[in-house]
């Protein structure tokens, strides 16, 4: 399996529902499609990798991790991953005393584990596709898994890059810009496949995209005001002391002035140091979907994936099923039940609180999960 990293930058809502994703996924060659729940999807880079290779590993089927790092060079990954897995004493000593700098925890980690690790260069460490590629080899090592990792060089277009500047290539953030700021479908169209601009236009036609956090800019004020300081503190990411930030800010937010960016001045007004908008954004997924510490608690995370969701398959995927409903070390779920998994019911509930960004939603729509079986794409 290979890891294109088809999601929205770190936080951001994604741009259209799952099941459309399922089918671009699909049109261009995929054959199974999992659902990565969104106790890990929406996670920092050591749970995001730890929940998709947990469930990876789960198949019984896969052979193969396949991702994109800027470097292209496993050797050095590989080198750095190896006492990580563990993380000794002295790497938690180094970290905690970058922290306490001030520094923000992805540049903290990078300084901490180029000085646990010879030869490990902190500036390719920061580098997106190389931090996440890293968090994938530790997830192997402590999975005890054999699925073997191969890793591929990410060109032409940082992960975080905002203008395209290659006539065929872009960044997904550099699409995402073009997007919101142009609203022009047809200016994406030498960066995205033929059948992915088909469904864009459709999900556009039905109101259902471009979803952005604008779009649940009141529900979300909705959570942010009804809860008391001690209140939000109890939501996952929200730590050292940023539900008191989020209170001072809230009185100092002008919609007027904000003109339609509710939420990114928000973000602007929160925004430190420490607090990175990447920080923010997740901080805000948690409480906007009413994710406690305890339901996303280290301890519940290490488990792994209690359950492999199937969202789509071509007649290749069909086979591929058949096999891992055999070999699969946990349920394989193709159909949504009123019984379903405790993690799986936050999944339940995303989908219908994603749906409220939709133009017009109704019933189907927010719970979509129990209605729509898996797509089958192809003969």
């Amino acid at each position: 399996m290979c890891d294109e990293r088809p999601l929205p930058p770190a936080g951001e809502p994604a741009l259209v529902n799952k099941w459309a994703r399922t089918e671009m996924a699909l049109a261009m060659g995929a054959d199974l499609v999992l659902e990565s729940p969104v106790a890990y999807s929406a996670q920092p880079a050591e749970w995001f990798a730890y929940g998709a290779v947990s469930a990876l590993n789960a198949t019984g089927i896969v052979d193969s991790l396949c991702f994109g790092s800027e470097s292209g060079d496993l050797g050095w990954l590989t080198a750095a991953a190896e006492p990580l897995h563990e993380e000794p004493d002295s790497f938690k000593e180094a970290l905690q005393r970058e922290l306490k700098t001030g520094q923000p925890y992805p540049t903290a980690y990078s300084r901490a584990v180029a000085a646990l690790v010879p030869g490990t260069e902190e500036a390719e460490l920061a580098k997106p596709n190389n931090t996440l590629g890293l968090h994938y080899l530790i997830a192997l090592r402590r999975l005890g898994s054999r699925i073997r990792p191969l890793t591929i060089t990410r060109t032409k277009a940082d992960y975080n890059q905002t203008e395209i500047t290659d006539r065929q290539i872009a960044s997904a953030t550099a699409i995402r810009r073009l997007l919101f700021e142009e609203d022009d479908l047809q200016g994406i169209s030498s960066y995205v496949p033929a059948s992915t601009l088909r469904i864009l236009e459709r999900e556009w036609a039905a109101g259902r995209a471009p979803i952005g956090w604008e779009r649940f800019a009141q529900p979300l004020l909705h959570q942010l005001l009804i809860h008391r300081p001690e209140q939000l503190a109890l939501f996952h990411e929200v730590t050292e002391g940023l539900e008191h930030r989020i209170r001072r800010a809230l009185p100092l937010l002008d919609p007027i002035e904000a003109k339609g960016r509710l939420v990114e001045t928000l973000t602007d007004k929160l925004k430190t140091r420490r607090y990175t908008r990447t920080k923010l954004q997740r901080a805000l997924t948690r409480i906007f979907l009413n994710h406690t510490k305890g339901d996303l608690a280290p301890d519940r995370l290490r488990t792994g994936v209690p359950y492999l969701r199937v969202l789509g398959f071509s007649p290749q995927g069909r086979e591929l099923l058949k096999r891992m409903k055999k070999t699969a070390k946990v349920p394989v779920i193709t159909k949504v039940t009123g019984d379903a998994p405790p993690m799986l019911q936050l999944d339940i509930r995303a989908t219908s609180v994603y749906a409220l960004g939709y133009a017009e939603p109704g019933p189907r729509d927010w719970l979509r999960d129990y209605y729509e079986p898996p797509i089958v794409y192809g003969n």
